[in-house]
């Protein structure tokens, strides 16, 4: 680990502290603060792969998954309305999603490293979110998985409403996990503009 690779790693530590903040409060029906910050976690695991190569992408990755388990750890010791604020079922999804979905990103963008600048980030990221987004609101709010924490009661997220208010009846967390996955798509393609201007700034080549 070089000292170049550090503001990866405070970047994503930033990136995972003020979405477990943020992920708090809502935004409207479907979406919390938190879903606007946590896709930039993509954003930097793709500028530490393209500039320094996949092996200093993962650390920046475990890196970001010691700060969200230890975020976690602090969820659960703090009570909210109905209970901790973090419950075992909410930290194993959000530790399994951001592991696997994060190694996954930094293994599509390697296989696509050789193409057009803008595929290898907008491949990965795309694919990562996906499976993000499946993984966390499966493992933490869907009825089929209940055994994993007996004493929550999710119950209300598998209250069946319309999708998204207006679609087919479905489980509210289906709901929730389409509305997320959907910020995620828009701003994959939003962060390409982020992602080149980072990029040309540290791989430039100084001039005497």
């Amino acid at each position: 680990m070089t000292r170049s690779h550090f503001p990866g790693i405070l970047a994503m530590a930033a990136v995972v502290v003020a979405s477990n903040i943020l992920v708090q409060f809502l935004f409207g029906q479907w979406l919390t603060w938190g879903a606007f910050t946590y896709p930039v976690a993509f954003l930097v695991t793709d500028v530490m792969n393209r500039v320094y190569g996949k092996g200093p992408a993962r650390r920046v990755v475990l890196a970001g998954f010691v700060v969200g388990v230890i975020c976690s750890l602090i969820g659960t010791q703090i009570m909210g309305e109905f209970g901790p604020l973090v419950t075992l079922r909410i930290a194993i999804g959000s530790g399994l999603a951001f592991l696997t979905a994060q190694l996954l990103d930094i293994s599509v963008f390697s296989a696509l490293r050789g193409g057009k600048w803008w595929r290898a980030p907008l491949a990965s990221t795309l694919v990562g979110s996906s499976v993000d987004t499946a993984i966390f609101f499966s493992v933490a709010f869907s009825g089929a998985l209940s055994w994993i924490e007996p004493a929550n009661d999710v119950s209300w997220a598998g209250e069946m409403l319309p999708l998204l208010g207006s679609g087919p009846v479905a489980p509210l967390w289906v709901s929730l996990a389409l509305a997320d996955w959907m910020v995620k798509l828009a701003l994959a393609l939003l962060a390409l503009i982020p992602f080149r201007l980072i990029v040309k700034r540290l791989t430039a080549v100084p001039t005497l």
